[in-house]
């Protein structure tokens, strides 16, 4: 019996399709450090993480997991778990560091070095422009719910075409514009640290609206072969009950939660539910003429990011809520089942009812996992090893999961692990290790836990179970 196959209980192999993309992601703010560095100036996560009481124990990304001084020992890593791809996102504030006029030029040199130095390692570079670090200036001036920051970040990706074209062939737009938006101005839990409905509302819409309008720079600057995606953190909604009222809530979540941005992105409309049920809110008078067109950019690819399912009934959420329009009909209820340190039930049957509604609603758009992954309480023992049982448990029914839909008929390209190394986890701080690479972030040290060796097996196999 292998290694894999004492993990996995498996006797039957499930193989994944050739050329199917194994990869690992990350994000600038949570891993890069040098906050200071060669023209980085402040992003909303450098000013929240300073403002007392937003992250636990006052955590900061200045150093995180110090990848910018780091970068040939990371990808040597990704190199010995021989994964094809890697996810990264590009910080704006380190390109564009008011987020207008010309780029740093020290800012792009650290992004094509990394790039080059994932090509003679074999391995993709893919490249994430937002990953929710905008620049404070940009906030200053009014941030996501003021529609010019929208016109901003698609001059800051075309002129990061501009630079790495000739190297990343593959270019995600934003990454969860929900949390962005909902999050960020809706309950505040992120940055900017905003509650207030009408900004979460705006800034949703002038995210859509920044996709379409990079999507249209990315088309203007790269190759004709380059892809240009978008990766959402759609949530896979369950009703408690088929009663009509908690049916009613499952609706409403995905109105806010989901179709606000398949609706803008491939169809080109609003969802009707959703303008009634925010009516209270807004008359979205901020949608113009034309913005429409903009938002519905044909892309080459979805991302989907993926943890948990959310089970809602008729009631009332907590205040503030990210959930505009569905707060005062919408009650979270507690999933079933295992959960992981973030309190986050473990179920992946979630991903594939998501990839396979997606199969049928967007027939022809190639799907891809751009995070999938769970935190747990892993340390490094006496001997130096780190054993994370519970993590290899949940990739392997995840991984499942995304077979039985490409079984199922999905057309699913890719799946990257979220994340390589732990990390700075956003309000957590620290305090939260989604890496399969454990960092000692008092000394840097890097070590591969069991669950980065167990992932090095499936790519080596292309699947799971027995070879």
């Amino acid at each position: 019996m292998t290694a894999l196959d004492a993990h996995s209980g498996l006797t039957t192999a499930l193989r994944f399709p050739e050329g199917f993309r194994w990869g690992t992601a990350t994000a600038a703010y949570q891993i890069e450090g040098a906050a200071a560095e060669d023209g980085r100036t402040p992003s909303i996560w450098d000013t929240f993480s300073r403002t007392p009481g937003k992250v636990r124990n006052g955590d900061t990304g200045d150093i995180a997991a110090d990848h910018y001084h780091r970068v040939d020992e990371d990808v040597a890593l990704m190199r010995r778990l021989g994964v094809t791809d890697y996810r990264f996102s590009v910080a704006w504030p380190r390109v564009q560091p008011t987020g207008r006029g010309p780029a740093v030029r020290k800012g792009l040199d650290f992004y094509r070095r990394l790039a080059d130095t994932l090509l003679e390692a074999g391995i993709r570079p893919v490249v994430t422009l937002y990953h929710w670090d905008l620049p404070q200036e940009l906030e200053d001036a009014g941030g996501w719910p003021h529609r010019e920051t929208a016109y901003r970040f698609a001059e800051y990706a075309g002129i990061t075409a501009d630079a790495l074209g000739d190297r990343v062939a593959t270019w995600t737009t934003l990454n969860e514009p929900w949390c962005a938006a909902f999050l960020g101005y809706g309950n505040g839990v992120h940055a900017p640290g905003r509650t207030s409905d009408l900004a979460a509302l705006r800034a949703a819409h002038h995210l859509n609206l920044a996709h379409g309008l990079a999507a249209r720079a990315l088309r203007g600057a790269l190759p004709g072969s380059a892809e240009v995606s978008l990766t959402l953190n759609l949530h896979a909604v369950r009703a408690r009950s088929q009663a009509p009222e908690d049916l009613d809530a499952a609706r409403r979540i995905d109105a806010v939660g989901n179709r606000i941005f398949l609706d803008p992105v491939f169809h080109g409309r609003l969802p009707e539910d959703l303008v009634r049920d925010t009516a209270s809110v807004t008359d979205w008078s901020f949608v113009r003429d034309g913005d429409l067109a903009t938002t519905a950019a044909p892309i080459d690819s979805l991302g989907i990011n993926y943890y948990s399912p959310a089970v809602v009934a008729a009631g009332a959420s907590e205040s503030p809520s990210p959930w505009a329009g569905a707060e005062r009909h919408v009650r979270f209820e507690p999933a079933p089942g295992p959960r992981t340190a973030m309190d986050w039930p473990v179920d992946a049957d979630g991903l594939h009812e998501l990839l396979v509604r997606l199969r049928d609603e967007l027939p022809g758009v190639p799907l891809v996992i751009t995070e999938n992954g769970a935190a747990y309480d892993d340390y490094a023992d006496p001997s130096g090893n780190v054993k994370d049982p519970e993590r290899v448990a949940y990739l392997h029914a995840h991984l499942a999961a995304v077979h039985r839909a490409l079984a199922d008929g999905a057309d699913v390209r890719g799946y990257f692990l979220w994340s390589l190394l732990d990390n700075f986890e956003w309000a957590y701080g620290y305090s939260k290790r989604f890496g399969i690479v454990h960092v000692d972030f008092a000394t840097q040290r890097r070590t591969l836990k069991d669950s980065a060796l167990w992932y090095a097996e499936v790519i080596a196999r292309g699947g799971l179970g027995e070879a």
